[in-house]
């Protein structure tokens, strides 16, 4: 019997029940309906200290990451995130940018690189991309906007690659801040629930956002 294909949501928000949160929720409970085991992981509720550069992590040759002398949540979270088929980075976006929480998440990725002392640049470990990533940001300025002018939505596509994912699709849920408490608006609703059924390989319809069978 086929196992059922592993999701995991990594929320980067400091709210919890806001946009964002909402947003993974979306994606993570249309993967459920699609078949998938899914699991949620709050950065705000683990101990993530700050990369120092001491590079010890990039040192050793081979495919896997390197060791963080940093003892933290930090190993269980990619732990849990290499076991995955798939998973959906989610971040607010502020000045710019992802939040302070997802950026120091994003930085300790690099024990995934390769970068002994003499080397000008990092290399990735490995090249291979046995994961599917779902991207999710929201900010106050229109969705164009943060395409064309925010470094937000490079950084997830990088933290995805170097997390050996391929990415199915970024949503970018704009002018968010109309309201104290916004509620995801329905057409982002629907863009995440897609999304979910494409981390588990189920074809979406585009209008009804429900499945229509395996790929």
């Amino acid at each position: 019997m086929q196992q059922p294909k592993k999701i995991v949501g990594v929320v980067g928000s400091y709210r919890k029940g806001h946009i964002i949160d909402s947003a993974v929720d979306e994606v993570l409970s249309a993967a459920a309906e699609s078949g998938a085991s899914v699991r949620k992981i709050y950065l705000l509720d683990n101990h993530i200290e700050f990369c120092d550069n001491c590079r010890s992590c990039t040192q050793d040759r081979g495919d896997r990451r390197g060791t963080c002398v940093i003892r933290d949540d930090m190993a269980a979270l990619l732990e849990t995130l290499e076991g995955a088929d798939g998973f959906v980075l989610g971040s607010p976006i502020n000045f710019f940018s992802v939040t302070a929480l997802t950026k120091r998440f994003v930085e300790r990725l690099v024990c995934y690189a390769w970068w002994p002392w003499g080397a000008r640049v990092p290399r990735l470990r490995s090249v291979k991309r046995p994961r599917k990533a779902a991207l999710l940001l929201s900010c106050a300025m229109p969705a164009f906007m943060a395409r064309l002018f925010g470094g937000a939505p490079r950084v997830l596509k990088t933290a995805a690659t170097v997390l050996g994912a391929r990415s199915v699709g970024l949503l970018i849920i704009g002018q968010v801040a109309q309201q104290e408490n916004q509620k995801l608006p329905a057409r982002a609703q629907a863009k995440a629930r897609r999304l979910g059924c494409k981390l588990v390989g189920v074809k979406v319809s585009a209008r009804s956002g429900t499945s229509s069978g395996g790929e």
